[in-house]
């Protein structure tokens, strides 16, 4: 009678697939892909930083007197709770920029939460809707140089000028822009009238509002 002898069975040496993997995936794009969930970058009390938020496609054209009144209310609060001190603010049609200061990251996380859900709940009033807002989590940069203070002034307060000159649109020598706004008297022709804003205590925010904005 002949006995079968098994043998162990043998492992090929195949890649490793499946499973987690850095960078695996597929990658939003344009509306989609957001802001980073990432770390956020540390900051000091003695930093500005420039925050953009944007709002989603069904809110309504934020350059409007019925939206920025909204806007204002929302900077009139933060103002009264003192987390964030707002300088400076750009309205545009579909995002705000801000020059802001703040002790640190707990702070400014606590200052613009009160800010957005202050002003999702205004704006949802006005449309008579409800839900999201805010289009994603909001973006800081930390302004660190007198340079970044100066360049980042004229950016937010010029930003609707620079986009109608590149639309090839003139704007005239005088024209201003009033859904921007300045705590400092030489950088808007609204500061001075009740704006709902914070003057500056940064160093390098005084400096560059005592320098000019490159207006």
């Amino acid at each position: 009678m002949q006995v079968r002898v098994r043998h162990p069975q043998l492992e090929l040496a195949l890649p490793v697939r499946g499973g987690k993997r850095r960078g695996a995936g597929r990658k939003p794009k344009g509306g989609r892909s957001g802001v980073s969930h990432h770390g956020r970058p540390r900051l000091a009390c003695h930093h500005p930083v420039h925050v953009t938020v944007r709002v989603k496609e069904h809110v309504w054209n934020l350059r409007s007197q019925r939206c920025f009144r909204q806007i204002e209310g929302a900077l009139a609060v933060c103002r009264e709770r003192g987390f964030i001190r707002v300088t400076h603010v750009s309205v545009q049609g579909n995002h705000i920029h801000m020059i802001v200061e703040a002790e640190d990251n707990g702070a400014l996380a606590r200052g613009m939460k009160g800010f957005q859900v202050r002003l999702a709940r205004s704006l949802n009033r006005l449309m008579s809707r409800s839900g999201a807002v805010f289009a994603d989590r909001y973006h800081f940069h930390v302004l660190r140089t007198p340079a970044e203070a100066r360049n980042a002034l004229a950016y937010v307060l010029d930003n609707f000028a620079a986009h109608a000159r590149r639309r090839g649109e003139a704007l005239g020598p005088d024209w201003r822009d009033r859904f921007a706004m300045s705590a400092m008297a030489d950088d808007s022709s609204q500061a001075g009238t009740g704006v709902p804003l914070a003057p500056p205590q940064t160093w390098l925010l005084r400096c560059a509002s005592a320098t000019g904005t490159g207006r």
